[in-house]
């Protein structure tokens, strides 16, 4: 029970955050690089857990790391993308100006 305290108060944290807590899931994981924790959210809640700029995100980090610290264990966090998610991960979002011009013309 104690070495779970890092999952339970992550998930606490996240749970008072999102709009959906029933739907959080903090899974854990322990192998030779440490603790890893993956959280699963709604997909509506993706952009409260994560914050403007990653800060919030950064900031469950650094908690989860110093409850780590205090269990002698060295604590990562994952989100995990829920189904359904537009958002394409190492896409090329640069556009020349030909690619623009051709999309402004189809208007």
């Amino acid at each position: 029970m104690a070495e779970d305290r890092d999952r339970e108060f992550v998930e606490m944290i996240i749970k008072e955050i999102v709009n959906n807590p029933d739907k959080v899931e903090v899974t854990r994981t322990v192998d030779e690089l440490g603790v890893l924790l993956s959280v699963k959210v709604a997909q509506e809640d993706m952009g409260l857990l994560i914050g403007r700029s990653g800060s919030t995100a950064k900031a469950i980090r650094t908690l989860a790391r110093i409850v780590g610290m205090r269990n002698n264990a060295r604590v990562n966090l994952r989100i995990e993308e829920p189904e359904g998610s537009t958002h394409v991960r190492g896409e090329n979002k640069t556009k020349n100006v030909e690619d623009v011009m051709g999309e402004l013309g189809g208007m």
